[in-house]
């Protein structure tokens, strides 16, 4: 779908110079002398670089559509993890360099996970924001630090390392957000 230079949003995927880009910034300008354009900053989909970009609104970009497919996480096989379509049950490997080490650390048989792709070669891979793991060791509380609103280190199970509250021991499940690897609540 073509739109024009100054019609990009945050968040949308342009095909730019033969690969795809996600618009993360966008201020739009109307210097004294000239037409007025839109300054974009773009970071490449599949290699991370970012690019500073200047669309006019007599340009055309093409706007790329992500196919997005919920899939179901199977098991690792080596360096690769394997995942299964929820629709059509065909299954995909993918690379763990791919999903992302954290990403990896988190992953739970049966989880359910959202797959971004274009022209059928996957681009992304969405975690849910919130999994429940075990805390497999907490430092012990220390006298007199229950005053202030301090935080310790624990360990998950999976081997991650996060913040905690002091009431927090070895052995409960906890709720963690899996984008800032935050501590959010104990399950009760």
């Amino acid at each position: 779908m073509k739109i024009n230079g100054n019609e990009i949003r945050p968040g949308n995927v342009i095909m730019h110079r033969d690969s795809l880009w996600v618009a993360v910034k966008i201020q739009h300008v109307k210097p004294g002398k000239g037409g007025a354009f839109a300054q974009v900053e773009l970071k490449n989909v599949t290699e991370g670089t970012k690019l500073n970009e200047r669309f006019r609104s007599s340009e055309t970009v093409e706007r790329v559509r992500l196919e997005q497919r919920k899939h179901t996480y199977l098991y690792a096989d080596g360096d690769m993890l394997v995942f299964m379509d929820s629709e059509s049950y065909e299954q995909i490997e993918l690379q763990k360099e791919f999903v992302g080490e954290d990403s990896v650390a988190f992953l739970q048989d049966g989880m359910e996970v959202e797959i971004e792709s274009y022209e059928g070669k996957p681009i992304s891979l969405t975690l849910p924001t919130q999994v429940t793991v075990t805390i497999a060791e907490a430092d012990a509380v220390v006298k007199g630090q229950t005053q202030s609103s301090s935080y310790k280190p624990a360990i998950l199970e999976n081997g991650v390392k996060i913040m905690v509250p002091p009431f927090v021991t070895a052995g409960e499940q906890v709720i963690v957000d899996t984008n800032e690897l935050t501590y959010i609540k104990r399950v009760s």
